[in-house]
């Protein structure tokens, strides 16, 4: 065994250890997968998105499946709706190229109303997917999902790429198809994974060189559709020529895309003259013969839409090198007239300089963006190394990473403990709740704390933020994990309240800061922080923790005069209601809850039994971590 697949193995095999932890039942090991390969795969919020489960009688081939909406309020996110469809095949539940056909024949059969035998949730469900069928947007999808835990075989891609068309004559080009394995996560991960292969991919092109690193020209759509053809059977996935660094481009979805594909389909010999082109970096190129080149390695860092684009809409023509439909020859005509402007950089094998500013600056007029892009961000390569030196943490940066930094071997951690490992993107969500005051923001939209998103520009802007910002957000966060805030906690009113409770946290302590006459810049409100909650059992923890706990508990108490149930905008629907931009900022919005906060403020003021107010012991810390002398 190589090293790269005895270091895949490992991976594997930490990524698998959650799934089985506490020997779960079958039944569970098949949620866990689902869930967890769901959330490293697509842009999964798990705290306010629900996986749907309804394996079991009666399901009519679902394993489990998950809506995404679109989000219209963010730059850099996609604006149509999906439906996800998952087959989750974990273990002896796959075998093989029949599974594949007999499980999407099922969910087929039941869509188009030939299933009788369903469950009471399947008929709910096959009931919303047939209403987002009527009511769908060009670019709304239904995609079915098949995952399992190794890659797929060739004949077995081949199996789906049949069913994709077979579902698309039944159900319309609103049915898609995808495959993910653990494979898939973890060559998303690898900043190298595939220079350790080698894929050399044919590229027909008029190109011509300008000095040594660069090839300029025009490539002809068609060419285009074949180099991506070729891409996605020698690399075993088509996305992953999009994910060097990154995880996953914004593809094939949107206003954008919808002009790229309208150009094709009506006017693709004028489509160079419509678009800007495309950016590929490879690790080497050369000139095999006239117009023909060899890409090593190649990863496109802009024109993914485009690109992804002329691939789906070929693949709709069911293009081929010749072809006999009548109804396609006008159209083929104008289609080879059809080029793109391309640059091809050559960055060597060990270009991330190059690559990573190749990227950013090829894409800044772009709206391609999404979480993992945090690991372009030198910031956070250098925050990284900082958390692990000043407070032995592994910062996550990619999702996936901390499996796959423990699965290289012993020298990974130089024979250390890692006290803990935290991602980075759910640091920036509760720094967004709190130190930025946007938890309906941070419950419901992770688009928005991207790069490029809203509130990760707002943050960024900000001059002192760095890894001590990161570090008091994680101590933020263990308390929320200590007092079983999120999904899993059995409380009702703990399971949205994540970002909330940070929030509330935060407030209580700008106001004790008002109460001292100490400023509450970002980098006071950090220091604070640490200085209260790394001993977690101080006095001043303990009284602001509490107080964030009441003020929880009697917004979510129905019979409470300050109850989210009484708030003059609430009708019924506490996530929607706990999602809004507003809440906690506007008395129009959630006056209820700012009473609840200024009346907590106000108990932590008073005397009680005659000692000392508590705000007294949270205060006393405030100065202490910014120096002012107690006796101010």
């Amino acid at each position: 065994m190589n090293t790269s697949n005895e270091h895949y193995e490992g991976f594997k095999a930490e990524w698998l250890k959650e799934v089985l932890r506490d020997s779960p039942t079958s039944i569970d090991k098949g949620h866990r997968f689902a869930r967890k390969i769901l959330k490293d795969w697509i842009d999964f919020n798990e705290e306010a998105d629900e996986i749907i489960f309804c394996d079991g009688a009666g399901d009519g081939g679902l394993d489990a499946v998950y809506y995404q909406p679109g989000d219209k309020t963010e730059d850099n996110a996609s604006d149509c709706d999906t439906w996800y469809l998952i087959q989750s095949k974990y273990g002896s539940a796959y075998q093989g190229e029949k599974t594949l056909i007999e499980e999407t024949q099922k969910i087929i059969n039941s869509i188009e109303g030939l299933n009788p035998h369903l469950s009471n949730l399947s008929e709910d469900i096959i009931e919303r997917l047939n209403n987002f069928r009527t009511s769908a947007k060009e670019d709304d999808k239904m995609v079915f999902v098949f995952a399992t835990v190794d890659p797929l075989s060739e004949e077995e891609i081949n199996v789906l790429q049949k069913i994709k068309e077979y579902g698309q004559k039944v159900l319309g080009q609103i049915f898609d198809v995808e495959r993910v394995s653990l494979k898939t996560v973890y060559d998303n991960l690898q900043e190298k994974a595939i220079q350790t292969v080698k894929y050399k991919i044919p590229f027909s092109a008029n190109l011509v060189q300008s000095g040594e690193d660069l090839l300029v020209g025009s490539v002809k759509l068609k060419n285009i559709f074949h180099f991506l053809n070729q891409y996605d059977r020698t690399a075993g996935s088509i996305e992953l020529i999009y994910d060097k660094n990154v995880r996953k481009f914004l593809g094939g979805k949107g206003a954008v895309n919808r002009k790229i594909a309208s150009t094709i389909v009506n006017e693709p010999h004028r489509f160079g003259l419509y678009n800007n082109g495309i950016t590929i970096v490879v690790e080497e190129f050369r000139n095999i013969e006239t117009d023909k080149f060899e890409l090593t390695n190649p990863y496109i860092v802009n024109g993914c839409q485009t690109t992804k684009t002329i691939w789906n809409e070929l693949k709709k023509k069911n293009f081929k090198e010749k072809t006999s439909t009548e109804e396609l020859t006008e159209w083929e005509s104008l289609l080879n007239k059809g080029i793109v402007v391309v640059k091809i950089v050559k960055v060597g094998i060990d270009g991330d300089n190059l690559l990573i500013n190749t990227t950013k600056y090829t894409n800044f007029q772009n709206s391609v963006s999404q979480k993992d892009f945090i690991a372009l961000e030198k910031g956070f390569k250098h925050w990284q190394s900082e958390m692990e030196k000043r407070y032995n943490i592994y910062l996550e940066i990619q999702r996936g990473g901390w499996e796959s930094a423990k699965s290289l071997n012993q020298k990974t951690f130089e024979g250390k403990e890692y006290k803990a490992h935290v991602n980075a993107f759910d640091l920036l969500k509760i720094y967004g709740a709190g130190w930025m005051e946007e938890p309906g923001f941070a419950f419901s939209k992770n688009t928005a704390f991207a790069p490029n998103g809203s509130v990760f520009n707002s943050i960024m802007k900000i001059d002192t933020f760095g890894v001590d910002d990161l570090y008091a957000s994680y101590l933020l966060l263990s308390q929320t994990e200590k007092y079983k805030f999120g999904r899993k906690s059995d409380e009702t009113d703990r399971r949205m309240t994540r970002y909330l409770f940070c929030f509330l946290i935060i407030n209580l302590l700008k106001k004790s800061m008002v109460f001292s006459s100490i400023e509450r810049t970002s980098e006071n409100i950090t220091k604070s922080i640490i200085e209260i909650f790394t001993n977690e059992t101080s006095v001043a923890a303990e009284n602001l923790i509490n107080s964030g706990l009441n003020i929880i508990k009697t917004y979510f108490t129905k019979d409470e005069d300050n109850s989210i149930y009484k708030e003059p905008d609430f009708y019924g629907d506490i996530s929607g209601f706990i999602k809004g931009e507003r809440i906690g900022k506007s008395e129009d919005y959630s006056p209820k809850l700012i009473e609840l906060i200024h009346s907590e403020y106000q108990f932590l003021k008073r005397s009680h039994r005659g000692e000392k107010p508590q705000i007294d012991d949270i205060v006393e810390l405030i100065k202490k971590s910014l120096q002012i002398p107690i006796s101010e």
